[in-house]
């Protein structure tokens, strides 16, 4: 019997989960497109990782990090031969990052999986929240079979190594297949600061706080997820930029 697995983008997805599908489910609870991501074996990547959240995310602590993100991720590697894995995963940059990391675990040549992308058809600020469960079983049933994981983990690899051409060529060679990729590839070229300006969610950080004339996180927060859907930013990584700005 095929064990069915579930890895989710997040502990939000696990709560509103559907129970009549069957599977053990995996958590991915990281945020790899804010800070460092050097490391070249998992055990540096984590120390990489937990110090940076543990630096600059109040609350968090290296040591919450192992049990909660490392573990998790572990347990992907672990896989077992001829598992069906379920990638839970939406279109925008947060999650896209995220996706690209998790198929470099799921790229090992000495077991063969059954792995599919499961997404909502359509991209929004609200992503899996914003599909009830009747909506999220559809999408479950529609999900499609990924031959591409050679390609999705190299995107992490060279997100790494911040080699943005060979990612745009990654992006272009799949686009007919995975239209999504290239413009989460594009949204994270764009918030690269050049020339004096300092990357895309930040200049719209500017604007915003300009036109509504306001410093309320709050409504500057909601504001920016209408405008900038395609990165995907929580509250967080939100509070990062303008503590920047400050």
């Amino acid at each position: 019997m095929i064990t069915q697995y579930h890895i989710l983008n997040g502990d939000a997805l696990k709560e509103q989960f559907p129970r009549q599908i069957p599977g053990e489910i995996i958590v991915a609870r990281e945020c790899l497109v804010d800070g460092p991501v050097d490391g070249d074996s998992l055990e540096n990547l984590f120390e990489t990782r937990s110090r940076f959240i543990s630096e600059n995310y109040e609350g968090f602590t290296k040591e919450d990090y192992y049990p909660k993100t490392a573990s998790e991720f572990e347990k992907i590697s672990n896989l077992p031969h001829g598992a069906e894995i379920n990638l839970w995963f939406e279109d925008d940059l947060f999650c896209q990052v995220n996706f690209w990391f998790v198929c470099s675990l799921l790229r090992d040549p000495s077991k063969e999986y059954s792995i599919y992308l499961v997404r909502p058809e359509i991209h929004t600020r609200f992503g899996f929240g914003g599909l009830n469960e009747a909506e999220l079983l559809g999408i479950f049933e529609n999900k499609r079979k990924l031959t591409q994981i050679e390609k999705l983990a190299a995107l992490w690899e060279l997100y790494q190594l911040e080699k943005t051409d060979e990612m745009l060529e990654i992006g272009k060679e799949l686009e007919n297949d995975l239209p999504f990729l290239l413009p989460a590839i594009q949204a994270h070229i764009d918030r690269i600061p050049s020339n004096g300006n300092h990357g895309r969610p930040t200049e719209s950080l500017i604007e915003i706080r300009e036109e509504l004339k306001t410093d309320d996180f709050g409504t500057i927060f909601r504001e920016f997820n209408k405008r900038e859907s395609i990165y995907g930013f929580g509250d967080l990584q939100v509070k990062r930029l303008l503590d920047e700005l400050s």
